[in-house]
């Protein structure tokens, strides 16, 4: 397979464009229709060729209020080019168009079009002209709009009017999505599991805090993934963050600035000139953040006939921000044929810190040896990284029929130094003795990735998606670990430090038909995937390496169309989770003597089969919708984090570690119900509830498997239209007791972010209150000024319990509550969608590589 995908890209030369960040303007003053419809074709004759400077006037029906009649009114006019190409832009929407056209030797042609929103970019095709041909028919375009859509394989949420997330980034979108949960770290969850991040269709590097809530069009919720995706991501779904598109003319852009009570603060903007077959864009973004957190950590250890317990009271703080800018240029080679260049460069500056009191009480038969100390730990974190892309798109005279060619290339550097400094007292407070330790390291990230994809809807009812995918990463990283002695001298400290490189491959092929016979549709699909790594510990010689044969992921996707607007659907899909590099590593990590952690280098990868049947019912004149889901997950040698406990000779005694085993199975369940509600013309409302029961089967481990638990989150985002353009939000969460989520991941160097084995613990119950006002200036409500306020009630904590025979652990956090943000948005610039057919649908991969040496 790897050979065929090569040498299927080395025919083409591709790559995309990023994301671009639109400004909103509004409508026009006076109630007109906005002028930023597009409307293009090609004139041909009986043999295919095209029509030259031929006349095509576009004409306005107008009503004429002097004669009580409708008018023809000229509006544009312009000769065909060489190849019969024409276009027209900056034309209104909601109006009645017609297009006439005359050559000589040719019968006049007509067509009648309205333009609305979704469909404003219109390509007419190929227009034959012969004197034979009779009169085209006439073409009306329409197109709706929903809070929620329900396509065949994922639910879409308009997050358009999430006022509260403004100045902010994806994690404050994510909180007000339905059916996501958020905890105070920013990490997501879908159904209790761990979902893979896209961004416009793509996996991303990325992490959400590093997206701007500004840059969000909408949120797609793919619960249960079908071919078309990757089949890695295990037992999880996909949540796509679909960028909103540069889609002006002329000269426009925008500007964003924010503070908020921490001293953080955000400033940015972008700008588009668009000039003949040119565009080009460009855009600039600060994003500074300050945060604080508060916890506790209590924890109690096992051994023989000794009991050690050890309280930790901390404060973390983190200082820094990054900086992105970007520049794009996309060339129109014709109406239906774009190739884009885009180069990208960012810079981020991280200095967290931490204060730790820290109480030990070690319980002998005979005796106690009580300890107290103070942890600080400063660190800093650097990051550069460079990009380019590339990209292709080709559409066809059919609309939807397209063809895309995208590659893109991403590299960077980091750099990190961290320094941990204990004070040992004993039990009368008396100073003993400091230990201070020195963590320095480096590294490199590099990826590369080739894509196709192509759509053709055969007929009205039957569409063929297919596509090739390759994506090679490289990684190296560098780290030692140090103790400094009283004359400030670095003593290294052995098999503490780590030196490795690994090289990631993954090559894929999939295809789709998707049809329907009546109010009965159907999705087929099937995924090919092979992958290997390798991967090698440069100071210690260890080589490791897999190959993973060619797997098949099968999707079945079937829906059927009741009456009075109601749906049902059932899918059923395969996917995979493979081992990364660092859960496979054998390193031991002791940066923290607290929380000490090590790879696995005997993980298997999982496969999930994954069920779901849905219902959904649109009522009322105001399009309510309601949506209820139940699904079923079954997963084999799930990969899930564990606690065990190992003997360490050099210091003869036993110590806990953090590591990553294959449990022999695990499954989860539920029913979510998601209701979207127009109640009143200034009130509107969506609700989701998810009752969930979840289990991990560990008796291959020699340990009994913790109890099946039954949860449930509910989810409550109230928007309200006032007066005198201000708009205010109101969300409420919950969460009740539920088992901690699996595969969060393979981050296996530096301190832990959460209580550590997924199969022996379980988080506490919370809730959570956010609010937000936004009032609008100026006619065209260019200028946007938003006030919100998050976790009003200081309720947004964390805390997660962790059990084994040996261990116990409470570890609580409470993340920027009651944080007040304020954000002022302008735009300028008039709209014109005739960019989002052009683009590259894939655009955005370029940025989503950056975010990978950032995690």
């Amino acid at each position: 397979m790897k050979n065929f995908i090569l040498s299927f890209f080395a025919l083409v030369v591709t790559i995309q464009l990023s994301a671009q960040y639109p400004g909103n303007n509004g409508n026009k003053a006076g109630g007109q229709s906005a002028a930023i419809g597009h409307l293009y074709g090609r004139l041909i004759d009986s043999t295919g060729h095209g029509i030259a400077e031929a006349s095509v006037l576009l004409l306005q029906s107008k009503f004429d209020s002097s004669s009580k009649k409708k008018k023809e009114i000229l509006l544009k006019g312009l000769t065909s080019t060489s190849n019969g190409d024409f276009s027209f832009d900056n034309l209104p929407l909601f109006s009645n168009l017609i297009v006439r056209i005359s050559a000589v030797g040719f019968k006049i042609s007509q067509q009648s079009i309205m333009l609305m929103p979704g469909a404003m970019d219109k390509d007419m095709g190929n227009i034959k002209l012969d004197i034979d041909v009779k009169q085209l028919q006439n073409v009306t375009v329409t197109a709706t709009t929903s809070a929620l859509k329900m396509d065949i394989d994922k639910k879409v949420f308009n997050v358009e009017k999430d006022i509260a997330s403004a100045g902010g980034t994806a994690v404050d979108v994510m909180k007000n999505v339905p059916s996501v949960q958020v905890d105070i770290d920013g990490n997501v969850k879908l159904r209790n599991a761990t979902p893979q991040i896209y961004i416009d269709g793509r996996p991303t590097t990325l992490t959400l805090d590093q997206i701007p809530a500004d840059a969000i069009q909408s949120i797609e919720v793919i619960t249960n993934p079908s071919a078309k995706y990757d089949a890695s991501g295990g037992n999880a779904g996909i949540l796509n963050i679909v960028l909103k598109k540069n889609k002006k003319t002329g000269y426009n852009g925008n500007l964003m600035a924010g503070v908020d009570t921490r001293g953080g603060y955000n400033l940015g903007g972008n700008f588009s000139v668009r000039q003949g077959k040119f565009n080009i864009t460009a855009s600039v973004m600060h994003n500074s953040r300050k945060s604080l957190t508060t916890g506790f950590t209590d924890q109690s250890y096992f051994f023989g006939d000794t009991t050690t317990n050890i309280n930790q009271n901390t404060t973390s703080k983190n200082n820094g921000g990054f900086t992105f800018g970007r520049l794009g240029v996309d060339y129109f080679l014709s109406n239906r044929t774009t190739i884009s260049l885009t180069g990208m460069k960012m810079h981020g500056d991280f200095s967290p810190s931490d204060i730790s009191n820290i109480a030990t009480d070690s319980i002998y038969p005979s005796h106690t040896i009580q300890y107290s100390g103070i942890r600080n730990s400063t660190n800093s974190r650097t990051f550069d990284g460079n990009g380019v892309s590339f990209g292709l798109v080709q559409n066809f005279v059919k609309d939807g029929h397209q063809l895309t060619f995208d590659g893109n290339y991403f590299g960077g550097k980091n750099k990190g130094n961290s320094l941990y400094s204990t004070d040992t007292y004993n039990a009368n407070n008396d100073f003993l003795y400091n230990t201070t330790q020195q963590q320095i390291s480096d590294g490199t990230n590099s990826f590369f990735t080739l894509q196709s994809d192509y759509t053709n809807p055969i007929t009205k009812n039957l569409k063929l998606e297919a596509g090739l995918r390759a994506q090679i990463t490289k990684t190296s990283q560098n780290s030692a670990l140090y103790y400094i002695d009283g004359s400030n001298t670095k003593i290294p400290i052995e098999n503490s430090g780590i030196n490795y490189k690994n090289t990631n491959n993954v090559y894929a092929a999939y295809a789709t038909i998707t049809s329907s016979i009546k109010d009965f549709g159907y999705q087929l699909g099937l995924r090919a995937e092979s992958s290997n790594y390798s991967g090698d510990v440069t100071n210690t010689g260890q080589h490791f390496t897999n190959k993973y044969p060619i797997s098949l992921f099968p999707s079945i996707f079937l829906s059927q169309k009741l009456g009075a607007k109601q749906e049902l659907q059932l899918n059923f899909s395969r996917r995979i989770n493979r081992p990364n590099f660092f859960q496979l590593i054998p390193y031991t990590d002791r940066t923290d003597t607290l929380n000490i952690s090590r790879g696995n280098p005997d993980l298997r990868p999982e496969f999930t089969n994954s069920f779901e049947f849905s219902y959904s019912k649109s009522y009322g004149k105001k399009n309510n919708t309601f949506l209820a889901s139940i699904y079923y997950k079954h997963t084999d040698k799930l990969i899930t984090r564990y606690l065990d406990t190992v003997y360490n000779a050099s210091l003869d005694k036993n110590e806990l570690i953090n590591t990553y085993v294959n449990a022999n199975s695990a499954y989860s369940y539920g029913l979510e119900l998601t209701s979207v509600n127009y109640v009143t013309k200034w009130w509107d409302f969506n609700l989701n509830v998810n009752l969930y029961n979840s289990k991990i089967n560990t008796e291959n481990l020699g340990i009994a498997s913790q109890d099946a638990m039954v949860s449930w989150f509910g989810k409550m985002n109230n928007n309200f239209k006032l007066p005198a353009n201000f708009t205010a939000q109101l969300s409420f969460n919950y969460q009740s007791k539920t088992n901690l989520p699996v595969n969060q991941g393979g981050r296996m160097f530096g301190p832990p972010q959460s209580a550590q084995s997924s199969s022996q613990g379980y988080i506490l119950p919370f809730w959570s209150t956010d609010i937000a006002v936004k009032k609008t200036f100026l006619k065209n409500k260019s200028l946007a000024v938003t006030l919100s306020v998050n976790d009003i009630f200081r309720t947004r904590s964390n805390e997660q319990i962790s059990t084994s025979p040996f261990f116990y652990q409470d570890y609580y956090r409470l993340n920027n509550p009651q944080l007040f943000r304020l954000g002022v948005t302008y735009s300028f610039g008039k709209m014109d969608v005739t960019l989002f057919k052009r683009q590259n649908k894939n655009q955005g991969q370029g940025m989503q590589d950056a975010g990978q040496m950032m995690q």
